[in-house]
């Protein structure tokens, strides 16, 4: 029997429509412009991680041998963040009403191989509004549990429109990556994924 998803845990299939994807890229191709994808890696290790990221919002989530933390600069360039495109702020307003606006969007890129491990989303200083993630891309396997790195867990294919949101109990789960399905997806011209999660930190 597939074990049911946490409380607060909502898939939207194809929530943004073609048009709307191809709008959204082209707002996320202008902000990678000005405040570039860069390789982050694992506090103490420096293993690098296999997606590149970026982000926009007066808060951007960062990640080198001092830890995981968010600033309000990009690591390499010094540069503040582009804000937030209005039209995920409305997305926002949709799926998480409410709740106070995002302060911080991360765009990661996930080429071929790339996965990303079981973790929690915990490095923000309040946990009452959702995450929100937006794909747009090649499909992919998202694996979910419970709060214990330990709990079983379901699997979801997220296709590029698909918008999930971790609220309520489900906003500490553990969540994951495990893998891509290459050529699912003609949005982004030489493949991949991109995937957007809308973050309140404070």
């Amino acid at each position: 029997m597939a074990m049911a998803a946490p409380d607060g845990f909502r898939y939207l299939p194809d929530f943004i429509d073609r048009t709307g994807q191809q709008l959204l890229l082209e707002e996320i191709r202008s902000i990678v412009a000005a405040a570039p994808l860069f390789q982050p890696v694992m506090p103490r290790t420096g293993k690098p991680f296999s997606v590149r990221m970026s982000n926009c919002g007066p808060l951007g989530w960062v990640s080198d041998r001092d830890g995981y933390r968010y600033e309000n600069c990009h690591p390499e360039t010094g540069a503040l963040w582009p804000g937030i495109p209005g039209t995920l702020l409305e997305l926002w307003k949709k799926v998480a009403p409410g709740h106070p606006e995002p302060e911080a969007c991360l765009i990661n890129y996930y080429g071929p191989g790339s996965k990303m491990g079981l973790h929690q989303d915990r490095d923000e200083q309040t946990f009452g509004a959702p995450v929100v993630s937006v794909s747009l891309g090649d499909t992919a396997l998202f694996r979910i549990g419970g709060t214990k790195r330990t709990d079983p867990t379901r699997s979801f294919r997220l296709a590029s429109g698909d918008v999930v949101v971790l609220g309520g109990d489900s906003r500490l789960a553990y969540h994951g990556i495990d893998r891509l399905v290459a050529g699912t997806s003609t949005l982004l011209k030489n493949g991949g994924r991109i995937n957007l999660t809308l973050r309140r930190v404070t």
